[in-house]
């Protein structure tokens, strides 16, 4: 049998403060780190031995995934970190409220930028300091907001063409992401529909876990963790972008 792990990060500062983050390199806050440390614990119980991880390019995933192989005692394996894993980019609404947006805009609104499918929140304009910079991306590829569409396809490239085939020579891949590039690679996984896709709410460093027969079939997909527990989480996220 064949495994991936998907890990969102663990609470970020922004998170916190329930602020859209996007591509904004925002740290973890000291609850994410132990939500991080608690992600790795349960991994190492449940027998978890990954051969290769994947992360994005920001620290709130790289430093979430330093914590779960360290607690794992799997610091040695390799790492890629990727730019085409980084969260949505969630445009002008970076930096913003969430629920502070919600009371101007309205939850429909607000619900609408943050899960539909195809609808970008409003794009920075080019001479914003929030615009991404990377030194070995081009210019032309980087983006001034993404819808979940465009995330996904963002990621699909990279998933297809690096971390998926990795199974053919290893048995057990960790991605630690964001909710949204990770929502993006589950839709994939799981073919789930554009309208479905708005109510799926990942909870911060909850392993998600996908096992594939020998063929890469997919057989089976499941949270670690206590149900209750987790679905709590995910109603809290919902929550996040609602006006209070």
């Amino acid at each position: 049998m064949k495994r991936i792990v998907l890990l969102r990060h663990g609470e970020s500062l922004w998170n916190q403060e329930n602020k859209f983050t996007g591509w904004t390199d925002v740290d973890l806050s000291p609850k994410g780190i132990q939500e991080a440390i608690k992600a790795g614990d349960l991994l190492k119980e449940k027998g978890f031995v990954f051969d290769k991880a994947y992360t994005s390019y920001l620290k709130r995933a790289i430093k979430t995934q330093n914590y779960v192989l360290d607690r794992l005692d799997q610091d040695w394996i390799p790492v890629e970190k990727n730019w085409r894993l980084n969260e949505k980019h969630y445009g002008a609404l970076q930096g913003l409220n969430k629920s502070t947006t919600a009371a101007r805009y309205g939850d429909e609104q607000v619900l609408i930028w943050r899960r539909s499918y195809d609808i970008p929140a409003p794009a920075l304009s080019p001479e914003d300091p929030r615009n991404p910079r990377f030194k070995d991306v081009p210019p032309a590829l980087l983006p001034e907001t993404e819808s979940l569409k465009d995330t996904v396809e963002r990621i699909l490239p990279y998933w297809k063409e690096e971390i998926f085939p990795s199974l053919t020579h290893i048995d057990q891949i960790l991605v630690t992401a964001h909710g949204n590039s990770l929502r993006g690679i589950i839709k994939y996984l799981k073919n789930i529909s554009d309208e479905d896709i708005v109510g799926l709410n990942l909870p911060t460093a909850v392993p998600y876990v996908f096992d594939f027969d020998n063929d890469l079939r997919l057989i089976n997909d499941y949270f670690l963790g206590d149900p209750e527990e987790i679905k709590k989480l995910m109603e809290a996220v919902a929550k996040q972008g609602q006006k209070k």
